[in-house]
């Protein structure tokens, strides 16, 4: 079927992304685009383990068997949103900070959003980005190929409402996005990325140093509200999002407890 049976979906043009993105110097140095693949996540983690330098990118226009968190499924019709995957391998960072390269996406990601759809998203803790009714736009998961890391991004564009994959779920067009077009909208979330990811990089991952924490705990709407949080193992907490300290972890506190969140499935509550 030809790529242009929908006109509100045209196909991403390689070259012209290549030129634009592969720059002297720059972060990224090889780009594809693919018509079909199960998981660009999986794809690339299997060039990470052969060996595969940083700065790969790989966006499919198609997904069939994208993951999200909690190994959620995560799949939309062909051209309806951005399916992308970035290989990296921050050496001389210690892995402890890892933790913050999804989150370091999600600054990325919204900075995107709000500058070429100009459209107001804010941050679910960890990385999921909403849109105003607390609907999920896109989703960003992170998977350790030691020594490297691949970061999956996928985010909604013109997916309708009978496309989409659950009730609480959106797409840039359907909130009234001024632009959906994924060419600027990649260029401008590969650029962001490729800022943030150096700057993290050059203070050896500390979050505070390179003003991610900061620019991430501007965007986060899970501060300051009542949440449910379902831990690892099934256990549940209730309380308020206080806080996401130097390690990436939500701060939850419960009565006269206070605790840290490092992994979980959080739920904003009314």
């Amino acid at each position: 079927m030809s790529p242009y049976t929908d006109l509100d979906r045209p196909p991403f043009h390689e070259a012209a992304l290549r030129r634009a993105l592969l720059v002297p110097g720059g972060l990224w140095r090889e780009l594809r685009v693919v018509a079909e693949t199960g998981s660009t996540n999986a794809d690339l983690a299997a060039l990470a383990r052969d060996g595969k330098a940083e700065g790969h990118v790989l966006v499919a226009e198609r997904q069939t068997a994208g993951r999200g968190r909690l190994d959620r499924s995560w799949e939309s019709p062909a051209r309806a949103g951005i399916a992308v995957s970035v290989l990296l391998r921050p050496d001389e960072v210690p892995v402890s900070r890892y933790a913050w390269l999804p989150l370091l996406a999600g600054v990325a990601l919204a900075e995107a959003v709000r500058e070429v759809a100009k459209l107001e998203p804010y941050l679910k803790w960890p990385n999921d980005l909403m849109l105003e009714g607390d609907r999920k736009c896109a989703g960003i998961l992170a998977e350790a190929v030691p020594p490297a890391v691949v970061l999956g991004i996928g985010l909604n564009t013109t997916l309708r409402e009978p496309e989409l994959p659950r009730a609480d779920a959106t797409s840039l067009a359907l909130a009234g996005a001024e632009c959906v077009d994924r060419d600027p909208l990649l260029r401008r979330l590969l650029r962001s990325l490729a800022v943030w990811y150096a700057r993290w990089r050059a203070a050896g991952g500390d979050a505070d140093a390179c003003g991610l924490r900061e620019a991430y705990t501007l965007i986060c709407g899970t501060l300051g509200r009542p949440v449910r949080v379902e831990l690892p193992g099934g256990a549940v907490l209730t309380g308020s999002a206080t806080d996401v300290d130097a390690e990436g972890r939500l701060v939850v506190v419960s009565g006269e407890t206070r605790r840290a969140v490092a992994a979980g499935d959080v739920a904003h509550l009314r």
